[in-house]
């Protein structure tokens, strides 16, 4: 059995061996150059570029969240913020994790957790985390900021972010106001 097996192991090794020198081989051979234009050029219409242009959907934009956050429901938000506890504590003078401690963010400047090491993006972004740009960010990360660390996808739901950011508000010794 084993002198099978060794057999095997033989044929995948020269299989590997001979595909990485017949590739050596014709790297060698060949010596593929850009065109300086294309070989075969495609007519097209002016008018037929701009409509197509304007068909391409663009960014979605998100209806404001602030009149949502007057029926929101607080602890439908602090369960749905479960997941975010795999990188966020929620708790007064809690610890920082792969993200920052989340207590009285509301209100306050972004990348302004002193003691939290933030991607460049999110510290040179500027302005603060009030209910619009929390409603932003939660809906798609990496689409409200280009460049953040933070992997998480997005919450869909307009009614889950309401949710979550009403909860948020109430994680402060003085809740901002609802406007």
């Amino acid at each position: 059995m084993s002198m099978e097996l060794n057999k095997i192991l033989g044929a995948v090794l020269l299989a590997g061996v001979i595909a990485m020198m017949s590739g050596l081989v014709a790297s060698l051979l060949f010596h593929p150059t850009d065109l300086q234009q294309n070989a075969y050029v495609i007519e097209v219409d002016a008018a037929e570029t701009v409509a197509s242009a304007e068909s391409v959907p663009t960014e979605e934009v998100l209806a404001p969240i602030t009149p949502l956050l007057a029926s929101a429901d607080v602890a439908a938000g602090e369960k749905a913020s479960r997941k975010c506890t795999a990188c966020h504590s929620f708790n007064d003078g809690g610890a920082n994790k792969v993200g920052p401690n989340l207590w009285n963010i509301v209100g306050t400047p972004k990348g302004a957790n002193g003691d939290f090491s933030y991607s460049s993006a999110m510290a040179d972004f500027g302005g603060e985390w009030n209910f619009e740009a929390l409603n932003g960010f939660l809906a798609n990360p990496k689409g409200y900021m280009a460049g953040t660390k933070m992997a998480y996808a997005g919450l869909k739901k307009e009614s889950d972010r309401a949710n979550i950011i009403a909860w948020m508000r109430t994680l402060s010794a003085n809740p901002m106001p609802l406007q």
